[in-house]
């Protein structure tokens, strides 16, 4: 705010430090190269902004998630529902909400870090839409999960925090690469180890409850994978899909009667739909709404294309092996 206000008590004052910025923007399909004048109080708002955006990631994953499981449970547990707390769980899936929108917003960024990117008002909502159900549908299955089993729960739900948790750093001894000593000039080898565990951390804090929207790299001095990664994203919701269901079923075949004696398998399919709209919106943002998606080298539908293909390949490949072999008998004959 102080920047804010600092900038705004300058306006119409000519800044003696202007640097030049030049980025690439599509329009009408065609990519164009534009360049503005930025100044010193301008770059540094943007720079405050920025830590502003990763500061409410963590926020949103590190305290908001853990906060709102929580008041879900005792909801749970105790049947009722005190103003403060309903309160309370909106503000924190709100901020859950926000966190999970700006992971997309600045995976997006990061990618394309050459281009200026705008999202319209119909790309947000979509996005808004798609996370909202993911977050939810998730979170209550857990809390159902939890309060079903309650502390025999708790393995399952901790080796799953941990093989996200250690799933980059796997990925970075097999790779056998350096660890990079370049992320900040000031960094010392242990504080870029610590720079290190603390993403990974937020990372895992992510995974656990929605796709983190990027792949993390250790090797990389950008910490990110800025491929596409097709096959990680439908690896994250194939098994979360999995995960849910096996978890709901728990809860309906084993779970005490709560939620005012509500009939479980309505809620469970309730849940499991939920999960998959919110899953059909994700398609729709990649397919349709993506603002870069004519750079896309491949989009959704070649990708599930690509998958129908080598699965009726195979079936081709099955059928025509029997008719080969009575062709050779009869040829023996």
């Amino acid at each position: 705010m102080i920047k804010y206000l600092t900038l705004w008590k300058k306006e119409g004052q000519e800044e003696p430090y202007v640097s030049l910025t030049r980025k690439k923007m599509l329009i009408d399909g065609q990519e164009v190269l534009i360049e503005w004048e930025v100044g010193h109080s301008i770059r540094t708002l943007a720079m405050h902004r920025n830590a502003y955006k990763r500061m409410s990631q963590i926020q949103a994953f590190l305290g908001s998630v853990p906060q709102l499981t929580y008041q879900l449970y005792v909801t749970l547990i105790s049947a009722e529902v005190p103003l403060g707390r309903a309160v309370l769980m909106v503000f924190s899936l709100i901020s859950v909400t926000y966190g999970a929108t700006l992971c997309n917003m600045l995976a997006i960024q990061i990618k394309y870090d050459d281009y200026k990117i705008r999202l319209g008002p119909l790309e947000v909502l979509c996005i808004t839409i798609w996370r909202t159900l993911e977050i939810t549908s998730r979170l209550v299955i857990l809390v159902l999960f939890s309060a079903t089993l309650k502390l025999k729960a708790v393995p399952f739900l901790v080796l799953n925090f941990l093989i996200i948790l250690f799933e980059p750093w796997v990925k970075f001894w097999r790779s056998g690469a350096q660890m990079p000593n370049n992320i900040e000039k000031n960094f010392s080898r242990v504080g870029t180890l610590v720079v290190l565990i603390s993403v990974t951390i937020l990372y895992a804090g992510i995974n656990f409850s929605c796709w983190s929207a990027m792949q993390l790299k250790l090797a990389d001095r950008d910490l990110v994978d800025k491929g596409q990664n097709w096959g990680h994203m439908g690896l994250h919701y194939s098994v979360r899909l999995v995960e849910n269901v096996v978890m709901v079923l728990v809860f309906k075949f084993l779970g005490v009667k709560v939620l005012l004696n509500y009939c479980h398998s309505l809620i469970a399919v309730q849940l499991i739909i939920a999960y998959l709209i919110s899953i059909g919106f994700m398609l729709l943002f990649f397919q349709y709404l993506h603002p870069l998606r004519s750079l896309f080298t491949h989009n959704v539908v070649d990708y599930l294309h690509c998958i129908c293909c080598r699965r009726h390949h195979r079936e081709r490949a099955e059928n025509a092996e029997p008719s080969h072999e009575a062709e050779m008998r009869q040829s023996i004959v």
